[in-house]
């Protein structure tokens, strides 16, 4: 497997922030609702992985390193995991495990709707991001997969219901995403191409 250390290394950074979380939670250092806490921190963590996962490509197109895109499938399924935690989270802590209470917020509340189609979103991509649906949907599989930018907005929704008090913070996130969506552009990705290709010819000065 190429970039062995690479992908590994990944895979302990994304595994250590819920590790370090639920540490947290048992000996009380997340304060009076710990559960609360992981919740929130588990969506936003699933959020950030799905905006790194989505800069592979550009980072690709100015590196051509090929690392970037070895890890882009992995980052995408802990995006998936941060996620389903995140919902786990909420149906544990918050809703108490009433399934009376998770439909009816299911019903009633936009935000956990909207979050809901994400994870679902997200649940999609999950199960088809191996070789044998690649292999089964063709050319569909690419039209399928582009569901992750329906995905990344659905989720900045949900973050904005969510954190209404602090837009500052949301619009950081806002603002990634949105140029993560701009370098999708056919005109921008040729210019990141370039910009690239000009880099390692004289990384000095990049003309496009």
């Amino acid at each position: 497997m190429r970039y062995r250390l690479w992908r590994i290394a990944v895979f302990v950074a994304a595994t250590v922030p819920p590790l370090y979380w639920l540490y947290c939670a048992v000996f009380g250092i997340l304060g009076p609702d710990p559960g609360k806490v992981l919740v929130d921190n588990l969506g936003l963590g699933a959020l950030i992985l799905l905006l790194i996962t989505l800069a592979m490509t550009p980072l690709q197109q100015l590196t051509r390193w090929g690392g970037w895109i070895a890890v882009r499938r992995q980052l995408g399924l802990w995006s998936f995991t941060y996620a389903a935690l995140h919902l786990s989270g909420y149906v544990l802590f918050i809703a108490g495990l009433r399934l009376e209470l998770v439909l009816r917020d299911l019903t009633e509340r936009p935000y956990i709707i909207v979050g809901a189609l994400a994870f679902s979103g997200l649940l999609v991509l999950a199960v088809t991001s191996n070789r044998f649906s690649i292999r089964k949907l063709g050319r569909q599989w690419k039209a399928l997969h582009r569901l992750v930018y329906v995905i990344l907005l659905l989720g900045l929704l949900h973050m904005l219901w969510v954190v209404r008090a602090d837009l500052a913070e949301w619009l950081a996130y806002a603002v990634a995403g949105g140029a993560l969506l701009l370098m999708r552009l056919p005109y921008i990705a040729t210019l990141l191409r370039r910009a690239g290709a000009a880099w390692r010819e004289n990384p000095k000065k990049i003309e496009i």
